[in-house]
């Protein structure tokens, strides 16, 4: 049991890292003020959670009740933050691509970190036999934050336009419902937080996404 507790507790901290820091990022090259990037950073890597503890009936949401999360997030935006202010050259051109990189990383680490404790927190809520129902919570874990973040920034949220994002989580909640019957639950979350980054990454290499409505696309 303790076993199981701290791989858990290791890879929500994973994820929270990740995505306060794409959320912060976000906020950085917006322009915005500190209090700016700490809202999105934390909003990033606690909204999925919260949307689904709220679905789950578990309220207070666990990130009331248990801040660790949110202060692992400010900590991390509060970083980023004081790292950019010291080097004001960090996000010019030359390391837009850097940038760039650097943020697809630490997105498809949290996306593939929160996509399979979604569905852990859905199976100890009791809801672990609803397939449907784990899935669904394990792909909103893994992309309200940024949903949240994209709209906080006034952007077309980036689940909906780039690089199969959302799919790679769904790929990853199915891998897990389908291993935890075979496999132990923190070989089967290993696995398919492994597959949700592999996925997001590939992707990105590749220019792999999913067809629109329109044959060529926009110059």
């Amino acid at each position: 049991m303790e076993s199981n507790i701290s791989i858990f507790f290791i890879i929500e901290i994973i994820g929270t890292v990740a995505f306060a820091s794409s959320g912060a990022l976000v906020a950085i090259k917006q322009r915005l003020d500190l209090l700016g990037v700490v809202v999105l950073g934390v909003t990033t890597a606690v909204g999925g959670g919260m949307l689904r503890d709220i679905l789950l009936g578990i309220v207070p949401p666990s990130l009331f009740m248990n801040p660790v999360y949110v202060y692992t997030a400010f900590l991390t935006a509060m970083v980023l933050f004081i790292l950019v202010w010291l080097n004001q050259q960090i996000l010019e051109s030359r390391y837009i691509s850097a940038y760039e990189k650097m943020m697809n990383l630490f997105d498809a680490i949290g996306l593939g970190a929160f996509t399979v404790t979604g569905i852990n927190t859905a199976g100890t809520a009791g809801y672990g036999e609803y397939h449907f129902l784990s899935i669904f919570l394990g792909v909103l874990t893994g992309v309200g934050g940024g949903i949240l973040r994209d709209m906080l920034a006034g952007q077309s949220p980036y689940i909906l336009r780039k690089h199969v994002y959302a799919s790679a989580s769904i790929a990853g909640a199915v891998c897990y419902v389908c291993l935890n019957g075979w496999l132990s639950r923190d070989a089967s979350m290993i696995l398919s937080a492994i597959l949700v980054v592999l996925i997001r990454l590939l992707a990105t290499r590749y220019d792999w996404n999913l067809p629109t409505a329109y044959h060529t696309k926009n110059k």
